[in-house]
């Protein structure tokens, strides 16, 4: 019989590792993938691919106890050999080996160039060979800080007291309504998958006070556009005991503090990778829907189309109008329509026309969008009357107001948007693992 007491420790070395003092000279052991060879004849140039990214091997004919020809583009290998400094290879450090085992060889060619700094290739191609085309190190590193965004949100939710919460993804009924959801049969009856978590987390609050959650939600909108994504994932959260919905935009400006500091200290090789600008977010603006609209229109010679929303070219000139007036690359829009907000939404007591809620823009594009939630169930009830709902399917959501909750609010925060915003990229299905839009189900 065997015990398992913990986890193994690895004979290989990773790069982090490799770059402790006290091992130049010394033989040791590391694994990866063959990234590039440069072969110059008796001395070829070997890059690694590791998780920690790239390290520079040296083999050597009469040296080296394996053929060059064996070891090619793609090939995975263990390696033993001696550690060298060497400022002009990737990290400083170089390995001079001795001994190549191969554990796995490439069938096929590359379908494309990772070997190169820049993944020159049309976006189709990198989707349609996506598995492949992040093994480059900068289209991997877009991916590395998705990952630092939302461990920054977690963690500093879970500072603030937040529990992470998973909710179901087929529902009865849709928090947001409309018309663009994915219909499905679920044992003979019809369901939809959820545009939000939005009722599940308002009841959690009553049982938590502060909920969030990291996870995929569902629009069937028959968009084709740089922006839109059938399915992304939402950063969701949901606090109780408000005084007000600036609390929601205090809390969120509070992680964005917290993640871009995650970025610059845990995160520097992959923004330098690629070149990302960290935004200045000591203090964010805040600024009413309708006057943030009537400024643009001035500045910008702009006729106000359409007094209830906000267009794609007019969230672009409001993102430039308060870049040039607060140099800040964010900004809250708040207040808006009643009529353009669910029917959860707060009318503001003063006027009620307009909502308690706002959207945040990032270098002009909207990322997030939240707000304060009625929390009284006649007031609840009388909204939906007002809007000739019914209550079938949300017969479990209402019940919890029935029986008392706190006044309280959140947001939802759009992943890839972010990402696409903070990257400067100009498609968000460049910063999504496996886009799902009108035309592609696969990869």
């Amino acid at each position: 019989m065997e015990f398992l007491t913990g986890v193994k420790k690895s004979e290989t070395l990773e790069i982090n590792e490799l770059l402790e003092d006290g091992l130049e000279g010394k033989t040791v052991r590391l694994n990866g993938s063959v990234h590039t060879v440069r072969n110059m004849g008796d001395v070829a140039f070997v890059v690694l691919r590791k998780r920690g990214g790239l390290i520079q091997t040296v083999y050597e004919q009469g040296v080296t106890d394996a053929d060059i020809k064996d070891i090619r583009e793609g090939s995975v290998l263990e390696a033993e050999g001696t550690l060298n400094k060497e400022d002009r290879a990737p990290n400083g450090i170089e390995v001079r080996l001795q001994k190549v085992k191969i554990l796995s060889q490439p069938t096929e060619p590359m379908p494309l160039p990772i070997g190169k700094w820049k993944l020159n290739t049309s976006l189709e191609a990198k989707l349609n060979y996506r598995p492949i085309a992040l093994r480059n190190v900068r289209e991997r590193a877009k991916f590395k800080i998705q990952e630092g965004v939302v461990r920054g949100f977690r963690d500093f939710l879970h500072e603030q007291g937040f529990t992470e919460i998973h909710t179901p993804k087929i529902g009865a009924k849709s928090a947001e309504g409309g018309a663009n959801l994915f219909r499905l049969e679920y044992f003979h009856k019809p369901a939809i998958l959820q545009q939000s978590p939005q009722f599940y987390k308002q009841m959690m609050v009553g049982v938590f006070d502060r909920v969030y959650e990291v996870a995929p939600v569902f629009r069937a909108e028959k968009h084709n556009t740089k922006r839109h994504l059938n399915e992304y994932t939402s950063l969701d959260f949901e606090m109780g005991y408000i005084d007000g919905f600036e609390d929601i935009m205090a809390m969120e400006t509070g992680f964005i503090q917290y993640t871009m500091e995650l970025l610059k200290k845990d995160y520097a090789r992959e923004i330098k990778m690629l070149g990302i600008e960290i935004p200045e977010v000591s203090k964010i603006p805040a600024v009413r829907f309708d006057e943030a609209k009537k400024a643009v229109s001035e500045k910008y010679n702009r006729e106000i189309k359409n007094p209830n929303d906000l267009d794609p070219e007019e969230e672009q000139l409001i993102g430039k109008y308060y870049k040039e007036e607060c140099g800040s690359d964010f900004v809250f829009i708040t207040h808006y329509p009643s009529k353009k907000r669910p029917f959860y939404a707060m009318d503001d007591p003063e006027d009620t026309r307009v909502t308690l809620s706002f959207d945040l823009l990032f270098r002009g594009l909207e990322i997030t969008t939240g707000g304060q939630r009625i929390h009284e169930y006649p007031m609840l009830k009388e909204k939906m009357d007002s809007r000739n709902m019914d209550e079938e399917g949300m017969e479990q959501y209402l019940s919890c107001f029935k029986h008392g909750m706190p006044p309280h609010g959140g947001l939802g925060i759009g992943l890839e948007r972010f990402i696409m915003q903070l990257i400067k990229e100009e498609n968000v299905r460049e910063v999504t693992l496996f886009p799902r839009d009108l035309s592609r189900l696969t990869p």
